[in-house]
This record gives C-alpha cells, structure tokens and sequence, in this order.
C-alpha cells in the first residue's frame, strides 16, 4: 500500500461502515488519485478522482443519519469540542483531512453558531506530497534569503499540499542552509498536530501554533519564535492581513496561499489589497490543472 493510498484510508475512516466498506473497496488507483469523497442527502457517494466525480459502487443513497455518525465519527463522540469549527463549515480530523459541511445555519445576532439539520459534506484527502516543493524551490531562494511568496490557484488544485512541501523543504535545508519557519496552522490541515506532535513532515526547524486563528498565530510565532519565515494556509480576515503586513515590517518572509485564477481577482478583495499593495509577496506562484487532471505550476515576479 502506497503513501496516497493509505492517506485516503485514514480519510475513509470517519464513514459509516455501510460507507466506508464501499469506500475501501475502490480499486487502489482510485484510492491512491481520489482527492475527495463527497455525501449529499439523498444521493450515491461519489469520489473525486482527477477534478471529475464518480458515484462509488455498491453505495445506497445517503441520509441525514450517515452524516451525523461521521461528526460523531470526527468529533470522537463529543461534537461540542468542535462546535467553534463546525459554525465555520469544516471539521479538521487526525491526519489533516478536511470534512466540509453544508446544512441549514443557526444564527444569533447575524453570525452562523452551529448547523443543524445537515446537508452534504465534502471530506478532502490530505496527502504528503514529498518533492512537490521542487519546481519552485529555485525561484523563491536567493541572496541568502526567501522571498514572499503567493500561492495562487483555484479550489482543489494542491495549494495546501505545495504549501506543506515547501515548508519542509526550506526548514529541511534544501537548496540552501535551513530556515526557522512558524506556521500559523488555524485549520490543522499544514501540519495535522495530534497531542503536540505533526502528523504530517514539515521539516526539522519548524515550529507550529495550531487551535488558534492565523491573525493571533503568527503574532505569537513572531514574538517568541524568531522565525525566518512565516507560513499560512490562507488569508481570509483582515486581522490576517494586518499581521501579515506586521511580519513583513519586521523583515520576515511570509509564504501564503490564496483562492483565485489571476493577480486582478485577488486586487478586487479588500483583504488581500493591503498584502499586495504593501510588498508582503515578491513572488506568485500560480497551479492550473487541465481537463485530465494535470498540474502546471508556475513561478512570477509580483514586483
């Protein structure tokens, strides 16, 4: 069994049985490709593998129940301690895998609090893509230092896992001496930390704050860490924004992914105009991925 393979095992592992047997039961080519395994009420499971969806054999339709026993699955029977992530839409789980959520919002003074009556879910494969780093390692080191760098591609095109092999890289010393990085890891997906330890290799010099959000977790990296290089996996608050322009100002490099096809999307977003407009990225590094699946990455200068 392959890395990838079992990656999407793990993955498979917060499903109902009556799911997951089918599941498992996926040819391993399949397994070893599929980025995600998605539940819609009402529906057949079906797998992403290579951008496309797949109904997975021998799979009845989902119902509410199949959804409510992964949570359980997910939260280890103790939804409550999720609840601050399940308001935002996703669950984090042991590995790094991602479960999206969809269903009806409870709101209280305009903001969501929890979801009740669930409605599909999306449960991304987190993988460890060693080497995936390599195609843009060059680009970004120079003159002894790491340039800011954007990650800039749409949703499912290997953001994350780029971003994860390019922190191991750098803090492994590859193509130069080794970096401190500090990752501000909000979501757990970057490093997966299970009881204080990474799950997932991002080098021997790294040092991680998970469990809070990126805006608070590269201010405390920067203050007691002394890192070279901050990592996030995405900006999505102008506290993260502010704090990213902070790190900067203190001549730390940030690495960084963000939603989107071009440089002009991300100008019409009030967050990430500050960033850019404040020099934090010097270089972008875009992935786009044709109709069979294959990535193209490319490395530009932002100044």
């Amino acid at each position: 069994m392959t890395e990838c393979t079992r990656a999407f095992d793990q993955a498979a592992a917060v499903l109902p049985p009556r799911l997951r047997r089918p599941a498992l039961a996926l040819p391993e080519e399949w397994r070893a490709r599929a980025e995600e395994l998605r539940l819609r009420t009402g529906r057949p499971m079906t797998v992403l593998v290579d951008g496309g969806e797949r109904p997975v054999a021998g799979t009845e339709a989902v119902d509410g129940e199949d959804l409510r026993t992964v949570l359980e699955i997910a939260s280890q029977a103790s939804a409550h301690t999720v609840l601050e992530r399940v308001r935002h839409g996703f669950v984090t789980v042991r590995g790094g895998h991602r479960i999206g959520l969809c269903g009806t919002a409870v709101t209280e003074g305009g903001e969501v609090t929890n979801l009740r009556w669930l409605s599909s879910m999306d449960i991304r494969v987190a993988r460890q893509v060693t080497g995936a780093a390599a195609a843009v390692l060059s680009a970004i080191r120079g003159d002894g230092r790491v340039a800011g760098t954007l990650i800039l591609a749409p949703p499912g095109a290997g953001k994350t896992t780029l971003l994860r092999d390019l922190i191991r890289a750098l803090s492994s010393g590859e193509g130069g001496a080794p970096v401190r990085v500090g990752v501000a890891d909000e979501r757990g997906e970057l490093a997966a930390m299970r009881q204080g330890v990474p799950e997932l290799d991002l080098g021997p010099c790294t040092d991680v704050m998970d469990g809070c959000t990126k805006a608070a977790g590269l201010g405390m990296l920067l203050r007691g860490m002394n890192p070279q290089v901050l990592a996030v996996d995405e900006i999505t608050d102008p506290a993260d924004a502010e704090a990213a322009l902070q790190a900067a100002g203190c001549g730390v490099s940030l690495l960084a992914t963000a939603h989107g096809g071009t440089v002009k999307d991300l100008y019409l977003r009030n967050v990430y105009r500050p960033v850019l407009e404040g020099g934090v990225f010097e270089k972008l590094v875009t992935i786009t991925r044709d109709r069979s699946g294959k990535r193209t990455v490319k490395v530009e200068d932002l100044s």
